[in-house]
């Protein structure tokens, strides 16, 4: 099985994080899949930043929830990584959305909802990637239990628990809260849980995995997907392994 590569937050080491240059950097580069997170304006728009705060990526100040999408849209969020990114802006995910559906991109739509816990999250994202006609190739997934308890009823579409806690049984743990995939934190990718996850038919992607030797392990461990901050490199790593997988094993 080819492990895909996701850009974590588009091609996050070369341009502003879930912005529009590091997506279409992403793209550019080869990926097979982008990673972004999603936050609910104060309007119920869905907005692709990752933090709940502003100060981090932005000019701005204060919570995503207390802006509207429009005043939100007037933020700065490309000079805090560069001069050359200084009028890039915070997107929504119906742009995003728009942007990717003629393109052959896997996305990971992470809701952040572990924090604060936004109404109807799940079913807002859901009914806009439904729209664009995307539930074959989307993975909703997040940290927050019970809102993998609320997409249950999304049967059509790849639902992933977020987790960096170690549990012996977290592929029985992520089934009976109604996830079909689990994404975890490099540190718990062990070959048991690799065999469990086969013989459930349950995938397992790993995060964040920049470094080569940690990569090579993924490809070992066959796991169906990694997020990594440099895309390219994890192609080239892809590759090297695939031709010297034999030697490796």
């Amino acid at each position: 099985m080819l492990t895909k590569i996701f850009a974590h937050r588009g091609a996050s080491q070369l341009a502003p994080e879930n912005t529009m240059p590091a997506f279409k950097l992403a793209y550019e580069l080869g990926a097979e899949g982008i990673e972004t997170d999603v936050h609910l304006t104060k309007d119920q728009v869905p907005v692709l930043i990752h933090d709940e705060h502003l100060k981090r990526t932005t000019n701005g100040n204060g919570y995503i929830k207390d802006y509207t999408f429009n005043e939100l849209t007037q933020l700065d969020t490309g000079s805090w990584f560069s001069d050359e990114f200084a009028s890039t802006r915070i997107i929504s995910l119906d742009q995003f959305l728009q942007w990717s559906k003629e393109k052959p991109l896997y996305l990971n739509i992470e809701l952040k909802n572990n924090k604060i816990n936004y109404l109807h999250l799940e079913k807002i994202v859901y009914e806009m990637i439904d729209y664009y006609r995307l539930k074959d190739r989307t993975i909703l997934s997040t940290f927050n239990k019970n809102s993998i308890k609320r997409m249950k009823q999304f049967t059509d579409i790849e639902i992933a628990l977020l987790t960096s806690k170690g549990n012996k049984k977290l592929i029985s743990l992520a089934k009976d809260l109604g996830a079909n995939a689990l994404h975890i934190k490099y540190r718990l990718l062990k070959s048991k849980l690799m065999k469990q996850a086969i013989q459930e038919n349950m995938a397992v992607r790993v995060y964040t995995v920049n470094k080569r030797t940690k990569m090579m392990k993924c490809f070992l461990h066959q796991c169906h997907g990694i997020f990594t901050d440099i895309p390219d490199r994890g192609l080239k790593y892809r590759k090297f392994f695939s031709l010297n997988k034999d030697d490796l094993n």
